[in-house]
């Protein structure tokens, strides 16, 4: 790890322009991890030109906005992609019109793209990983309040508060190490934990109708019209997808959240069953028990929660 993380600090020191990108759709470790780096290098290196880039960061514009980059900006440019395990999700595809790539994410390693690559599935999420890179170079990397503010909120949003078995006692340590720096820890806590009216109702609308079998499967479809209905947007159902975790005998569940164009995104999460060979054979991936997929219509939809439903009968069965 500290041989991969010396030859990532050699390519920075290189480099004049560096731009960062991460995933589509960002979750908080996503915007976390890009721009907690973003905020390292400004500050280590003032005289390079460092970016972040990628689409909108809707629902999440507290914690950080995207910049505007000309095309011409990636020639001769290091590009750095964080939090993103698979190359066809990486927000903007200009990504790969730099001269040299770099991934860094803490998701399996299915598609080791970059000339560089560091991943440690076992971090809780790739803002861990970036703290753990930083700070192993003290004397060259230097977090600020703002990028400690980012990390941490990485972390907060990939452990669900620290809930997740991603959760180790490294993750508590890098966590306090980022409470010594000076920002509003309680205040961001409160904006990631904080949902609107529409979505409240929303989440009682899930504990209401989650179809549950006797086995802990559950599944939940959220329809294009329902969305509506309840003026909720697709990333804002992200607030509801720990919900179902929290009701008695529920094992593993993927929450099916229709898209403008008529197919299906997949939220599937787990207490147990091994969950992301399931989301690579639908278009996903993601970690053991938390994943994402796509199906294509209600057919798809069903065929994935009996595979829920099987692998939630062999999980109970050994």
């Amino acid at each position: 790890m500290q041989e991969i993380q010396a030859a990532i600090l050699a390519e920075i020191k290189k480099y004049q322009t560096i731009i960062i990108h991460r995933h589509m759709r960002p979750d908080p470790d996503a915007l976390g991890s890009q721009v907690g780096l973003a905020e390292i290098l400004r500050q280590s290196f003032p005289e390079k030109n460092i970016y972040q880039v990628g689409g909108s960061v809707e629902g999440l514009n507290y914690l950080a906005e995207m910049q505007t980059v000309a095309d011409e900006s990636y020639q001769g440019a290091l590009v750095i992609v964080t939090d993103t395990a698979n190359a066809p999700r990486i927000s903007d595809e200009r990504y790969n019109l730099g001269e040299k790539l770099i991934k860094i994410d803490h998701h399996p390693n299915d598609e080791p793209y970059g000339d560089l690559v560091l991943v440690n599935t076992h971090a809780s999420s790739c803002s861990e990983i970036i703290a753990d890179f930083c700070l192993a170079f003290p004397e060259e990397l230097t977090i600020t309040a703002a990028a400690a503010r980012l990390l941490y909120g990485g972390i907060v949003g990939d452990t669900g508060r620290f809930l997740y078995p991603a959760t180790t006692s490294h993750t508590f340590e890098i966590s306090a190490e980022l409470l010594k720096y000076d920002f509003d820890a309680p205040k961001l806590n409160r904006q990631l934990e904080q949902i609107s009216r529409s979505v409240a109702k929303l989440s009682g609308y899930v504990y209401q109708n989650i179809e549950v079998d006797k086995k802990g499967a559950g599944k939940i479809i959220l329809t294009k019209e329902l969305l509506a209905d309840f003026g909720v947007v697709d990333s804002e159902t992200a607030a509801v997808v720990s919900l179902p975790g929290q009701i008695e005998n529920v094992l593993a569940w993927g929450i099916f959240v229709q898209q403008a164009e008529g197919y299906y995104r997949v939220r599937l999460r787990s207490k147990g069953p091994v969950i992301n060979q399931l989301a690579k054979k639908h278009h996903g991936g993601g970690h053991p028990l938390a994943s994402g997929a796509n199906a294509k219509d209600l057919a798809e939809v069903a065929e994935i929660y009996q595979e829920i439903q099987t692998l939630c009968q062999e999980y109970q069965e050994n």
